[in-house]
């Protein structure tokens, strides 16, 4: 295949070398660049467990975690089911607020009550120990599938986790770890001859994939290997998605699900869905994804569309709060930052983390009390060092802890809530040196008249773009034309940018962030450089190219 310049540039720049591995990487194929699922550690036990529990008609339970991984894969264990005609079966969803991310040994005994003996968990589970030993001894059976960090204790039960040895590809989303499970029922089923399978279409299951490309781009999982294949053609199922309540979210949403991107999904499909559970109501994320009837889809849609809303209200009025003190007891260049609050809901601060981490460096944790009295927050890091490495050295302040290299929650003990800023930084400080990673450096120099459809179209066969494959980032050095805040309540900003020698202008903005944000305040009628992302515009009905600033620096 020819491939541009600018694109094997790029390519090269992600480590990917030759006309072969290029090929490849542009033109992901499902049967070429997904693993057997039997390659999975247990993957055989798992689905001949599975396979008794439907010919003796068994009630299986589906425990899904309440965010936007764990309900997608209950949703997508739930439908498999539906499909070979088990109707034997519970799903379960944790109320974040009031129970927590976890497997819950009182979930186990309601569901013992409700006569399941198999428990099938989505995104959960790997560490679970008692959780496990509470429903052997109840005479239930488990199958944890998850994808969290296994250098913990797992629990004696058949353990589905593609960070186990053996499985080629360890980054795989909850999602896509039960899509595996999928997988390999299906072809088991079929290769027994059992009918509720032989009656399937050999390769329905592709139609599962919108769900694993939204849990996978939510959960921020690398867009490389299966996952890329798996996300990229995720992105055309989403796209004529046979799901009413995708449907019904896209339009509440005012969004083109036609032509969805892993952007349309990142910034809103995962947060309606998310909504659900910050707000207290997970289970109506989960009958979104798992309806048939378009009529309850739009009022599910309608529902989740208000929530999102109040939560982006409520998330802004603890960020204001946070900034003022943040700006109060710590300097920009502290690597840690620790700030809490007994009033402030512990469901909704990953994503004040996530604001408060913009245009900082190192780690920001927030904590915020539940609805049982615990202080439980969560923790973002720029990268430059692991969240869950951080947690193992800080455990004298902490009940519970868990999560991924950039992201992660906790739970304090009663008396932690005093010098968890403190073991936090001195856990940071004891860090082996030359843990961190350098700033990520420009891709390509741009000037302001090559920021057109014809860039956009040849940089976007790299897409679906999200961590370990990240948008192409241009250096551009720009006259400053014009500068000014937009959005309802002016907290974003635009720049014009022109070029001096063809009079040609762009658009460059970046959401929730002033001029003086970035690196260098830049001021109308003056240079500055740019370092920006390329982006389909839609702003004011129009719809053209557009730059999205990642920061600015003096010319």
């Amino acid at each position: 295949m020819t491939v541009s310049p600018l694109v094997r540039t790029l390519l090269e720049k992600r480590g990917v070398m030759g006309e072969e591995a290029m090929a490849r990487f542009l033109t992901p194929s499902y049967e070429r660049d997904t693993h057997d699922p039997f390659l999975m550690p247990d993957m055989d036990r798992a689905v001949a467990r599975i396979l008794l529990a439907l010919e003796q008609g068994e009630r299986i339970a589906v425990y899904g975690d309440f965010d936007c991984d764990g309900i997608p894969g209950a949703a997508l264990l739930h439908q498999v089911f539906r499909k070979v005609g088990h109707e034997a079966l519970e799903v379960y969803i944790p109320h974040r607020d009031e129970e927590g991310y976890g497997f819950h040994a009182h979930a186990i005994d309601v569901l013992k009550e409700r006569g399941v003996s198999l428990i099938i968990t989505v995104d959960v589970g790997t560490t679970a120990v008692e959780a496990v030993a509470h429903a052997k001894a109840l005479g239930i059976d488990v199958i944890v599938t998850d994808h969290h960090d296994v250098s913990q204790a797992l629990p004696e039960c058949i353990v589905l986790n593609p960070q186990r040895a053996g499985y080629p590809f360890p980054g795989l989303s909850g999602t896509g770890v039960a899509f595996k499970v999928a997988q390999a029922l299906l072809a088991e089923g079929k290769k027994r001859g059992m009918e509720r399978f032989t009656a399937i279409q050999d390769g329905w299951e592709k139609w599962l994939l919108d769900l694993v490309a939204i849990a996978t781009i939510a959960d921020m999982m690398p867009l490389v290997g299966e996952n890329r294949a798996l996300v990229y053609w995720g992105l055309r199922v989403l796209r004529k998605t046979q799901r009413p309540g995708l449907r019904a979210l896209a339009a509440a949403a005012r969004m083109q699900l036609h032509e969805a991107t892993e952007d349309d999904v990142g910034f809103s499909i995962a947060p309606r869905i998310n909504a659900a559970s910050r707000m207290g109501t997970p289970e109506l994320a989960f009958r979104l994804l798992s309806t048939e009837d378009a009529r309850e889809a739009e009022q599910i849609a309608s529902e989740l569309e208000k929530l999102n809303t109040s939560r982006k209200s409520k998330v802004a009025s603890i960020v204001k709060e946070a900034k003022k003190r943040m700006q109060a007891r710590y300097n920009p260049h502290d690597a840690v930052a620790v700030l809490g609050d007994p009033e402030w809901k512990p469901g909704l601060l990953g994503l004040v983390a996530t604001s408060l981490l913009s245009g900082r460096k190192g780690i920001v944790c927030v904590w915020g009390r539940d609805a049982k009295g615990s202080l439980k927050g969560s923790c973002r890091t720029d990268g430059s060092v692991s969240v869950v490495e951080l947690f193992s050295r800080a455990e004298e302040a902490l009940e519970e802890w868990g999560g991924h290299r950039a992201s992660g929650g906790f739970t304090l003990k009663p008396d932690g809530v005093h010098t968890f800023a403190e073991t936090l930084a001195q856990a940071h400080a004891a860090l082996p040196a030359g843990v961190g990673i350098e700033a990520r450096e420009a891709d390509i120099v741009l000037a302001v008249r090559e920021a057109n459809w014809a860039l956009y179209a040849d940089i976007s066969q790299l897409a679906p773009f999200g961590a370990g494959n990240p948008k192409p980032l241009f250096k551009i050095a720009a006259h400053i034309a014009q500068i000014k805040p937009f959005g309802k309540e002016k907290n974003h900003v635009e720049l014009t940018l022109s070029c001096n020698d063809t009079g040609r202008t762009c658009r460059a903005f970046e959401f929730f962030k002033s001029a003086e944000d970035f690196s260098h305040a830049p001021a109308e009628n003056t240079t500055a450089t740019v370092l920006s992302t390329l982006e389909r515009d839609t702003f004011r009905g129009r719809t053209a190219v557009a730059l999205r600033i990642v920061d600015i620096m003096p010319r």
